[in-house]
């Protein structure tokens, strides 16, 4: 099914937002995960990269076909659900994709105005805006499609006070770090789409392209990739959409599609103010990360300049560092964290930089590929 306006006819060209904001928006306000298993999720989430788990909604508050468990970390919120049952759209969701992003759910201050100029604009609607209640409030929502079958909500929780939805109860806390909030959500599409979706977000959501890789910048001996990065308005929600290109083997982008059976969200990076403390307590915690040569540390010092941290803490767990004209970045790569080689997660630390690291395209590339040769898919 084709859910978006028809494909860019010029590969290069530079999408520019409307002068006039078509949704206002205002944050990621959660990130919704299909799953096999909501509670043991939860669970992982919680013990190993340190949320809290914050509500739940089940049978004991109403709800027959699902269970979901809310986790938060600063302002990163992820919302786990699986089915009760063999039907309906989130066990057909998990028996296609594994376990996997469904909602990338958008606060917005009007739901209505949202929902009507990107329909208006192209958008296939999923769920036309509606209103859920209970005693601590109400909330607007309405759902539009993107990429496979990603969806992006709109939410106006303005005038609620509840944990998270009617519907939910509390649990406890969120946690106030390491991890701080969502800096991208990175997409993976199919070959000749990127552009499609790139005009997608530009027309039909307002975003303007703000960086864009092509195969020489993200390419090995064996694969590559091509890349480009929406932004909104105000440049606090980027969404980087990939492509695979033509190379002499199978390109990660291309295992993705493959065990994910068609496009969808790759990874979601996450922000610290420490990351070589984040690192630590992640690794600690029994999270695995890419390991690259020590050979990419002895070059360290001539391509990035002085950096405040210390080198040798950073060849120890494998912490990345690039550096563009505003300032440089450290990042670093889960390995996958669900048992398809699809969905895994970025630590990123910005000082100034508000690039993607592109210095570091060869040697994450390369990790990568040594981890797909040993499961066979390279």
């Amino acid at each position: 099914m084709t859910r978006t306006t028809e494909a860019a006819k010029t590969p290069q060209a530079q999408y520019k937002a409307p002068s006039e904001e078509v949704l206002n928006l205002k944050a990621i306000d959660h990130l919704e995960f299909y799953v096999g298993n909501a509670r043991q999720a939860a669970f992982f989430y919680a013990q190993a990269f340190g949320f809290g788990v914050t509500a739940y909604a089940g049978l004991e508050t109403g709800m027959r076909d699902r269970a979901s468990y809310v986790v938060e970390q600063g302002s990163i919120r992820f919302v786990l659900t699986a089915a009760l049952g063999p039907e309906g759209d989130i066990a057909d969701h998990v028996l296609r994709h594994g376990d996997g992003v469904r909602d990338i759910a958008l606060e917005v201050d009007d739901v209505e105005k949202a929902f009507t100029e990107t329909t208006k604009r192209g958008a296939l609607p999923v769920h036309e805006p509606y209103e859920v209640k209970d005693e601590n409030g109400i909330v607007r929502r309405a759902a539009i499609a993107t990429y496979g079958d990603t969806i992006h909500s709109f939410i106006d929780r303005s005038r609620y006070r509840g944990p998270f939805l009617p519907g939910y109860k509390a649990m406890g806390k969120k946690t106030e770090g390491p991890l701080q909030f969502v800096d991208h959500v990175v997409g993976n599409v199919s070959l000749g789409d990127m552009n499609k979706y790139v005009r997608y977000y530009a027309d039909v959501m307002g975003f303007s392209q703000l960086i864009h890789f092509d195969d020489k910048d993200i390419s090995t001996e064996y694969s590559a990739l091509m890349s480009k990065v929406m932004q909104d308005g105000q440049g606090r929600i980027k969404f980087p959409i990939n492509e695979p290109a033509e190379g002499k083997r199978k390109s990660q982008i291309e295992e993705y599609l493959d065990f994910y059976r068609g496009p969808g969200v790759q990874h979601i990076a996450l922000a610290t103010g420490n990351i070589i403390e984040t690192v630590s307590r992640l690794r600690d915690s029994g999270i695995p990360f890419l390991k690259v040569p020590h050979s990419y540390y002895e070059m360290l010092p001539e391509r990035v300049g002085k950096i405040d941290e210390n080198i040798a803490d950073l060849d120890k767990l494998g912490i990345l560092v690039d550096r563009d004209e505003e300032g440089y970045l450290l990042q670093i790569f889960t390995k996958n964290v669900v048992d398809r080689p699809t969905v895994f997660f970025e630590v990123i630390q910005r000082k100034g930089s508000r690039g993607f690291g592109k210095g570091n395209f060869k040697a994450l590339f390369e990790a990568i590929e040594r981890e797909q040769e040993m499961r066979g898919n390279l």
